[in-house]
């Protein structure tokens, strides 16, 4: 009898960086989208991260990038999600912009990238994510939806990026709860959303991490 495969790993440097970096994302759900990731980028298509704040997990897509050669595209404003503004309950008073006063992860984020080796497997497209999925026109090998979880925002994620799933590819959301309890649904209708399109199939389901796989033409 054959002994399962391990999971991949990044490389442990990288796995201490994103450990280090600014962010919320859990190490088990971070080694599950870099396996996902690291399957996706064998198509030889990007990976896109809608959501990035500083960086983070966009570590784990780029290892993943870097090690398949393809790039891993981010889409943020970096002027912070709802719940990371002043007054709620994620906001960080170290990355707001002390002269315009606003929240700017941008330059964390590039720290973050910097220090990891990883600047050249990113390509980072600032600005507001349906505004950038109305110009993107390629196919892209994984979408990982990790952006604003109002119904507004996550819904004009999962309908301007979801169509950009390859056949083959796979559509990742984060923070998915079923219950109520557990936190905000706007994440878990799109998910519900992307398995009753008929378009996806879930491959995996590690905490609050849902992997889709694109199997179907239409959306």
């Amino acid at each position: 009898m054959t002994a399962p495969t391990a999971p991949p790993t990044p490389r442990p440097e990288i796995l201490a960086a994103f450990e280090a970096a600014k962010g919320f994302m859990p190490v088990d759900e971070g080694l599950a989208l870099y396996a996902a990731a690291g399957e996706a980028a064998a198509l030889g298509l990007p990976l896109v991260e809608i959501g990035s704040y500083c960086g983070r997990s966009t570590l784990l897509l780029a290892e993943a990038a870097r090690a398949a050669g393809v790039m891993a595209v981010t889409v943020d404003h970096h002027r912070g999600s709802e719940e990371q503004q002043p007054g709620w309950e994620y906001h960080d008073p170290e990355v707001v912009d002390p002269v315009v006063g606003r929240m700017d992860t941008l330059p964390a984020f590039r720290r973050t990238l910097h220090a990891a080796g990883l600047e050249d497997r990113v390509i980072a497209l600032v600005g507001r994510s349906p505004q950038i999925a109305a110009l993107w026109q390629a196919p892209a090998g994984l979408v990982f939806i990790d952006g604003g979880h109002t119904d507004e925002h996550a819904t004009a994620d999962y309908e301007g990026w979801a169509p950009r799933v390859a056949e083959g590819g796979l559509l990742v959301i984060h923070d998915v709860f079923p219950d109520p309890a557990d936190g905000g649904q706007a994440p878990y209708r799109i998910y519900r959303r992307a398995l009753e399109s008929g378009a996806f199939t879930e491959v995996s389901v590690h905490r609050s991490l849902r992997v889709l796989r694109r199997t179907g033409a239409k959306i």
